[in-house]
């Protein structure tokens, strides 16, 4: 096996961003979220024909470079507006996505990625949650000058985001279906660091000890 994704879906302040950074410097790879919807509403705005041509030249080492030099972001950020559909941006994000699994070990955060790529066999999906108790004090830890009544609206607005844009673009699929994932976390129970732990057995059994030994020698782990 060439490389391997990872994708994390999570619930707003549930903790599963941090699990994603995590587990790329674990494993030595780039961890991807807002920065692919930047890249590809920068694509968006090109003339229809640009589609054709990235799909035909991009490729891993220069999305991957496209991606570096944007900006990534550090603190929570969620989402109070309504979903509304954007078909051609979302195509450029499943562009981007499919480029990197075919091309870059990596984690991506979101964008419906365990959907885009649900039938590959080098993809470990996983979904992060928590009771409301804990993403609010999570969220209020974590976010300036903001107050419990906008924390839990904040909260409660962004999942509903998340769950109508899964749902919309898988065909009717729902974001918190446990059968879209290898693995389903509280991680309120389990904390940030057994989530990493679990999800790094998880490739050790999915993709075969072996490989798993001889990827971790390499990056210097064993």
């Amino acid at each position: 096996m060439k490389n391997f994704v990872i994708t994390v879906a999570r619930g707003f302040g549930s903790g599963g961003r941090d699990i994603a950074a995590k587990l790329a410097d674990e494993l030595h790879i780039h961890s991807y979220d807002n920065r692919i919807l930047t890249l590809a509403s920068e694509y968006s705005g090109y003339p229809e024909h640009f589609f054709k041509e990235a799909n035909e030249t991009l490729n891993g080492s220069l999305l991957t470079k496209q991606l570096q030099e944007l900006p990534k972001r550090h603190k929570p950020v969620g989402n109070l507006s309504r979903f509304t559909s954007d078909d051609r941006l979302f195509e450029y994000q499943k562009l981007i996505i499919e480029k990197l699994a075919d091309t870059e070990s990596c984690v991506i955060v979101g964008k419906c990625a365990d959907f885009i790529l649900k039938n590959r066999p080098n993809v470990i999906s996983i979904y992060v949650e928590a009771p409301r108790s804990y993403t609010l004090k999570r969220v209020l830890d974590r976010m300036d000058d903001i107050t419990v009544e906008e924390a839990n609206r904040l909260i409660t607005k962004t999942d509903k985001y998340r769950s109508d844009y899964y749902t919309y673009y898988s065909g009717g699929n729902y974001w918190t279906n446990p059968v879209n994932y290898d693995l389903t976390f509280n991680n309120a129970r389990l904390g940030d660091d057994t989530c990493v732990k679990l999800v790094l057995d998880c490739m050790k059994y999915k993709f075969g000890e072996e490989w798993f030994h001889d990827y971790m020698k390499r990056i210097g782990k064993q």
